[in-house]
């Protein structure tokens, strides 16, 4: 089986909603560490049970955590795919963004001409006067 890389659209829109608050970034994280249940989660938070809930079940919508039932319980564990994916995406961002920086730092470190003195060969009157000389 071959793994896809690639994040739809809609993934990445997914997946950055999801990561878009602290609390499922802490969710996810604790989730990376070991497998919880959700109770176990909801009680590090001050905020409902219900509450927990709903941000697990947007990370699961991004499916950067999986969620499985163990009895009564549910729980959840992070998706190490889903995070190399999106790990991967924001590489490349990173590659383009260092790319354009390092032409620019070029662009910039190339010496320019004192002011007032262009470079011989676009100045048009010292080929003119090359050419009066030669006569």
């Amino acid at each position: 089986m071959v793994a896809q890389t690639e994040l739809s659209e809609a993934e990445v829109d997914r997946v950055f909603h999801a990561l878009a608050t602290s609390t499922r970034r802490d969710i996810l994280r604790r989730t990376i560490e070991r497998e919880q249940s959700v109770s176990t989660l909801a009680s590090e938070y001050e905020m409902s049970f219900a509450a927990v809930q709903k941000h697990v079940a947007v990370l699961e919508a991004a499916n950067l955590i999986v969620k499985r039932a163990e009895g009564r319980e549910r729980l959840v564990r992070a998706n190490p795919e889903m995070i190399a994916r999106a790990r991967a995406l924001l590489a490349r961002y990173e590659e383009l963004w260092r790319s354009r920086i390092a032409r620019l730092d070029d662009l910039l470190a190339e010496p320019s001409p004192p002011a007032g003195k262009r470079p011989a060969s676009t100045d048009p009157t010292s080929s003119q006067r090359n050419e009066s000389q030669g006569d």
